[in-house]
């Protein structure tokens, strides 16, 4: 019988060219309809914290926003939200950024995290790292102890932890599932 990691692994579909030509697209929508590999999900997510208090879990616009939340509740910490630009109400700090598919923005608002206090930050995949380099450095801006970066997938090939690595330092980068 195949352990919980690899039924995590299997129930992921790849959707080519979608959401543009070329791009094989990681569709996580079987593994959320399974409460007991989401649990899965969120537990392994959840230790990567490594045991540290910590205060915010940051979530990424969208899909990072299924993982962070239960971590975050898991935790008893705060959750936090860095969304697309224009979607938040409240004076916001903003970064652009490149991905494989185009360019956007992410916000931040600037009251959500104080100087000083402990951060996980959360996503479902690290692709390019554009996101998530954006997310870091909206963290930073707010002078959070970013303790760190944990991914449901990483796409090795793509390389993304080359980009984040340099704005990270020393903090740990995870992943539970790597393809």
């Amino acid at each position: 019988m195949p352990n919980i990691s690899q039924l995590l692994s299997d129930s992921i579909r790849d959707v080519p060219d979608f959401p543009n030509p070329g791009i094989l697209f990681k569709d996580i929508s079987h593994m959320l309809a399974d409460p007991a590999l989401l649990r899965h999900s969120i537990n392994e997510l959840t230790a990567t914290s490594g045991g540290v208090k910590i205060d915010k879990v940051v979530g990424i616009d969208a899909r990072g926003f299924i993982f962070a939340a239960p971590v975050a509740l898991n935790l008893d910490a705060g959750f936090v939200p860095v969304r697309k630009k224009g979607k938040l109400p409240w004076e916001t700090h903003e970064m652009a950024y490149s991905l494989e598919y185009g360019e956007n923005i992410v916000e931040i608002h600037k009251d959500a995290i104080f100087p000083g206090e402990s951060v996980l930050l959360i996503d479902d995949l690290l692709a390019t790292g554009g996101t998530a380099a954006a997310a870091i450095k909206l963290i930073n801006q707010l002078e959070a102890n970013l303790v760190g970066v944990s991914f449901l997938i990483e796409l090795e090939d793509l390389k993304g932890r080359d980009l984040i690595t340099p704005v990270l330092g020393d903090v740990p980068v995870n992943a539970i599932l790597k393809y």
